[in-house]
């Protein structure tokens, strides 16, 4: 892309990357860190750096590292005194196009799945199911709290390992992937939206956290290990395993706080520490991402990566305010100190106009209404009337039986005629069961008819087997077809 690079000795001996790597990859490096910091026109740095460090920067440079801006109000005021452009990682908006650029998301799966491992190491238990000679034991019960990123990690890392996991969100939206993880999905007797906005949680009303407290404490009294993952941005973590709730563990259980960073949301957390309370492990890590620093320095490498060339258009690097991913990461730009930028309003949906073409000359009319046919039998007009004048004629000079022969023929074909023709078409496939039974019982009367001897009415039950049969035949044929494409094969033919 053009960029020349420098980098602090050392930088990445602990992650498993010697200088020698840095300096085949094209890199030069500087004698110091503070040479880093005062040569660097863009400074790319994992934590934010000290009030001291920044006074080094560069003037007008870029820095692009995790900010925390709300908890470091001295840096914005060094950082802008140098007229630097900072952009925090940690507000890269989480937008479809931007996930490739998304810093918190690729080190939340990792913390989610190491705070896993952690809690397989403090727990003194099998994560899977044993049976042995010795005797057999339960897998190990684990709640997830918090089914975002990092939650979803750790899910997947304790059903791999075996263990019999629940998971709890305040987003409804949760459910779907938690139960696609094979986790059991927990849910309060209380309804209320948890949806905040980027994906994240909200703070949510006394009385839902109240339900909450309840079954955090139901569950405490089954599992072994709870891994809580809360966070909501700008504030401290909300407190979700109050001291009762750690109580009512078992001695010998593990909570693992990943949100030990910013406060915790077990009471008993001390970030940065693993507390003992009453044979109850509290692990209170903030490094966990880190303790997976090779897996963790190719993800932060490739998301800023990305998040240069999408600065670089031309190759040219530029910071452009007026661009959806820039700038609500820029937190300071130009010696000012930049608000959050407004939330952009979605655009109505467009209006659908559906245009109707005009049937063409002769065509039938639509049928829209089942209930109120378009389309109406010949027996409803003129037609109808000659019918019925035609059965007069007959009553008056026809033989009675060949009178009411006739006349429950004639009967027969107008209902049946009304009855199909009034139904919308795409009923009439159900039709043909309906039809099918009809003419079986036309074949059976036929069939009678026709043991009467050699006459009119006996050839006419002869025709009535002979067409009955062949609309039995078809229909049949008819309806599979049509069944045929509702199923579903699968591979191998099963």
């Amino acid at each position: 892309m053009g960029f020349e690079l420098c980098f602090e000795p050392g930088v990445g001996t602990l992650a498993g990357f010697t200088d020698a790597a840095f300096a085949e990859a094209g890199a030069t490096a500087c004698t110091n860190a503070t040479e880093v910091f005062s040569r660097a026109d863009i400074l790319i740095k994992v934590r934010a750096p000290s009030v001291a460090e920044a006074v080094h920067l560069k003037q007008g440079a870029v820095l692009i590292s995790l900010l925390q801006t709300e908890r470091l109000t001295v840096l914005l005021e060094a950082l802008n005194a140098r007229k630097v452009s900072a952009l925090a990682l940690e507000r890269i908006p989480r937008i479809t196009r931007a996930q490739k650029m998304d810093v918190l998301s690729s080190m939340a799966n990792l913390a989610g799945y190491r705070a896993v491992l952690e809690a397989a190491h403090q727990y003194q238990g099998f994560f899977g199911g044993q049976v042995t000679a010795a005797g057999s034991l339960a897998p190990a019960k684990v709640l997830v709290i918090g089914a975002g990123v990092a939650g979803l990690a750790a899910i997947g890392a304790a059903k791999a390992l075996g263990a019999e996991v629940r998971a709890f969100d305040t987003r409804a939206a949760a459910r779907e992937q938690v139960e696609s993880l094979g986790a059991k999905f927990l849910e309060v007797d209380f309804k209320e939206s948890g949806e905040g906005g980027g994906g994240y949680a909200k703070l949510m009303s006394p009385e839902f956290i109240a339900a909450e407290m309840k079954l955090f404490k139901a569950q405490a009294k089954e599992c072994n290990i709870v891994i809580t993952t809360a966070l909501i941005p700008g504030v401290k973590a909300p407190i979700l395993l109050p001291r009762d709730v750690v109580e009512a563990l078992a001695p010998g259980s593990v909570i693992v706080d990943m949100a030990a960073e910013q406060g915790g949301n077990c009471e008993l957390c001390k970030p940065g520490e693993v507390v003992d309370y009453q044979g109850v492990k509290v692990v209170g890590y903030t490094d966990l991402p880190s303790r997976m620093a090779a897996t963790a320095s190719r993800f932060f490498a490739n998301n800023v990566l990305h998040l240069l060339s999408e600065m670089s258009p031309g190759n040219t690097f530029t910071v452009d305010t007026g661009n959806d991913v820039v700038r609500p990461a820029l937190v300071c730009h130009e010696g000012q100190t930049l608000p959050p930028p407004p939330k952009a309003e979605p655009s109505p949906a467009p209006v659908k106009v559906k245009v109707v073409s005009p049937p063409p000359p002769g065509a039938k009319p639509l049928q829209n209404d089942i209930m109120r046919p378009t389309r109406y039998a010949w027996g409803t007009g003129v037609f109808g009337l000659v019918g019925i004048s035609a059965l007069f004629l007959l009553g008056r000079f026809a033989p009675p039986d060949f009178l009411q022969h006739s006349t429950v023929f004639i009967l027969a074909c107008f209902v049946g005629w009304q009855v199909i023709w009034s139904v919308s078409p795409s009923l009439h496939t159900p039709l043909m069961s309906v039809t099918n039974a009809i003419s079986g019982i036309i074949i059976l009367g036929g069939m009678l008819q026709i043991g009467q001897g050699f006459e009119w009415a006996t050839l006419l039950g002869a025709a009535a087997v002979l067409l009955s049969a062949i609309n039995i035949a078809g229909g049949f044929l008819v309806t599979q077809r049509m069944l045929k494409m509702f199923r579903r094969e699968s591979a191998g033919g099963h």
